[in-house]
């Protein structure tokens, strides 16, 4: 008997039929129409995928999608998504969070799930505010930066999502611009295809409390010569004209005009997202100029639950019972005196 083919999705499959309220022209709406058309691309089949959302305007994420999802409690998605994850390896399992969302009240979920490399996806909005509960300043919000909470100017220095991500030892940290949906959704397949945990950054515009707070670097008439989109193995090179590039000068990164002093495209720095060292990648997230997007860190590793099944078969190996009954007519354990 033939087995029947399996569905091809469109992205309207995995539209649902609510209301999507997001404010007018936030980049909320790309990321959603993004994954919508990422998911057909995966070829997994629509009651394999889960999201998990915390709290926050990203949050509403798993109810505009045709899946399954829980849309959990503030900053501990990590964690419930874990437990979804290994209670059901074969889910494709995606935690939607934004910057005070992840960074603030699930800091410590945050850094451990990255360091434990379980594998499912982490899609991280950051609009550099807290946007739900109407502008106070968030973990990634600039100095000086004036918010409800901060009348006067903000003294807190942010975190760098990619620094934070590395130094938790993340192995895939891709960073993207919030109006930039082809590239959005070619890293949302990336990342799904990716074994272990992936996190992308997405640097998205809030226009109500934090308008144009990326678009020196993601506005279209800056972005070429701005933004510098890496890929594995091929030149750093970035500008409108594609004549600028990075090489290595010393202990730092370095921009260079191919054609002036001799620079030809051999002296550019070739992108190694798959290295084991990170120096690299901490050198690229640190730039402000080019702003490094794309996945700049990509590095195989041994997953959680790889760990945690070779360590099951080995303590199953090691012991004398096969079965429960054996454990409990093993003997006495303990005495009640």
């Amino acid at each position: 008997m033939e087995t029947a083919a399996p569905k091809k999705y469109t992205f309207k499959d995995f539209a649902s039929d609510q209301e999507v309220r997001w404010c007018p022209g936030c980049d909320d709406y790309v990321i959603l129409r993004a994954m919508q058309k990422a998911l057909p691309e995966i070829g997994v089949k629509k009651e394999d995928v889960v999201f998990i959302s915390g709290i926050g305007c990203s949050s509403r994420f798993p109810y505009y999608m045709d899946t399954y999802g829980m849309h959990s409690i503030h900053g501990r998605a990590p964690a419930i998504a874990t437990g979804v994850k290994l209670a059901n390896p074969q889910l494709s399992v995606w935690v939607i969070t934004g910057d005070g969302d992840s960074m603030a009240i699930g800091g410590n979920h945050l850094i451990h799930i990255l360091r434990r490399n379980i594998n499912l996806n982490m899609i991280l909005f950051n609009n550099e505010i807290y946007g739900l509960t109407k502008g106070q300043f968030s973990p990634t919000s600039l100095v000086g930066q004036k918010t409800k909470s901060s009348p006067h100017g903000n003294t807190q220095p942010p975190f760098s999502t990619g620094e934070l991500a590395l130094g938790a030892r993340a192995r895939f940290f891709a960073r993207v611009g919030g109006n930039t949906p082809k590239e959005m959704t070619d890293l949302f397949i990336a990342a799904e295809s990716f074994k272990g945990t992936s996190l992308i950054e997405v640097m998205q515009n809030c226009p109500i409390f934090n308008d144009g707070c990326f678009s020196h670097f993601t506005d279209r008439k800056v972005r070429e010569d701005q933004q510098l989109f890496v890929e594995h193995g091929k030149p750093m090179i970035f500008g409108k004209d594609r004549d600028k590039g990075l090489v290595l000068n010393g202990l730092q990164l370095e921009v260079v005009t191919l054609g002036e002093n001799g620079i030809t495209q051999e002296d550019i720095l070739v992108h190694d997202a798959k290295a084991q060292d990170t120096i690299l990648h901490q050198m690229l997230v640190r730039l402000s100029y080019p702003l490094v997007t794309g996945i700049i860190r990509s590095f195989d590793d041994v997953t959680l639950e790889e760990r945690e099944d070779a360590l099951t078969e080995q303590v199953k190996a090691n012991s004398n019972f096969t079965k429960v009954n054996d454990l409990f007519f093993s003997g006495e354990t303990y005495e009640v005196k």
